[in-house]
């Protein structure tokens, strides 16, 4: 099959679009891609719907994008016209714009979030916004033939009517995070993301403080600014621990192999209890023993790959830590796993394989 890579996606922030594609070539289809990056936040976007100002400059962005892809999209008509167009990760508008341009082909939605179950994890409130983001999510749900999500859970919050277009494909992680394992890191610690209720920061900065306080701290590493940094800092306190706002996404695989042990996520939102969040699949791809939430969709995905807590706990966080940290064999154990899983099931090639049987 012809498949076309289209939209605004951002490989170097959201390295989804990226992992699909990378995927279906090695299934044995010529894959190439229209993209025009989009350099505006999730924060961003769900704001340009509640503020004129933001509006403004999103939808400016946008259609300067949007100019140039439909610009690019000429070429492929007639005899080189795609089978499929994939439309990458925060895709919503521009699944519109690929179903105008391309209507005889298969439109791949890659639905990795809802805007509005997003938009309530960032600390967007009203009644008004959450009713225009729902019906944003059906318009880009009914724009596709095919709607890719990465978790049952997520599937299921499809509308009764259009479930049938879902196929479940996990994330994975790109090939850098493999190929960072290191075969004796650090023995330290490492959370890296946005500082949101679904990553359950503060219940991290809670634990850290636990094994400060008991003298069992090792080198901790926390990458990433959000809405819950200031209270992370003030729970840690002066604990001795390393605090970076920001990483190239091209460093940041080798930053994290350097740690033995990496922390998913912990909250208890809705949201944090449907999700298997990128780091995971990367950290675990990275050779690191993780530790994350006791969730339905990252047990049956992650395995015996992980180690899990209670969302919320930070006493069972800190137990978790202080278990691996103590114990170099289990630690080691916990390595093995996850490298194993992420060989067999988080490649490129491996995940995308529910998508190649529908497409088929």
């Amino acid at each position: 099959m012809k498949i076309l890579g289209f939209g605004t996606y951002n490989t170097s922030v959201h390295p989804r679009a990226g992992i699909l594609l990378e995927g279906l070539k090695d299934a044995g289809h010529t894959v190439r891609e229209i993209n025009e990056p989009s350099t505006v936040s999730t924060e961003s976007r769900v704001e340009a719907l509640s503020s004129p100002k933001a509006a403004a400059g999103f939808f400016g962005n946008l259609a300067k994008n949007w100019s140039r892809l439909i610009k690019a999209s000429a070429q492929y008509r007639g005899e080189y016209s795609p089978d499929v167009v994939v439309v990458g990760y925060l895709g919503h508008f521009d699944v519109v714009l690929a179903r105008i341009l391309f209507r005889k082909a298969t439109i791949v939605l890659d639905h990795l979030i809802y805007a509005a179950d997003t938009a309530a994890d960032r600390g967007a409130r009203g009644r008004a916004l959450a009713s225009v983001l729902s019906i944003l999510d059906r318009l880009a749900i009914g724009a596709a033939t095919v709607v890719v999500y990465d978790t049952p859970a997520h599937a299921q919050l499809a509308p009764q009517s259009m479930r049938h277009k879902g196929v479940v494909v996990p994330v994975g992680a790109p090939d850098a995070w493999f190929e960072a394992r290191r075969q004796d890191p650090d023995n330290g610690i490492v959370f890296f993301g946005l500082y949101t209720p679904l990553q359950g920061a503060p219940v991290i900065a809670h634990a850290l403080a636990l094994l400060n306080k008991s003298g069992d701290l090792p080198k901790t590493t926390m990458i990433g600014t959000g809405q819950d940094y200031d209270e992370v800092r003030t729970i840690v306190g002066d604990a001795p621990v390393t605090w970076i706002d920001w990483v190239e996404s091209g460093d940041l695989p080798d930053i994290v192999a350097n740690h033995s042990i990496a922390l998913g996520i912990f909250g208890t939102t809705e949201k944090a209890q449907r999700v298997v969040p990128n780091k995971v699949y990367q950290s675990m791809a990275a050779g690191c023993a993780v530790i994350t939430s006791r969730t339905d969709p990252q047990q049956k995905l992650l395995g015996d790959g992980a180690t899990y807590v209670a969302p919320g706990d930070p006493q069972a966080l800190a137990d978790a830590i202080r278990t691996l940290l103590g114990d170099r064999e289990l630690r080691e154990d916990m390595r093995s796993r996850a490298a194993k899983v992420s060989d067999s099931a988080f490649s490129h090639a491996a995940v995308v394989g529910p998508l190649v049987e529908r497409l088929s």
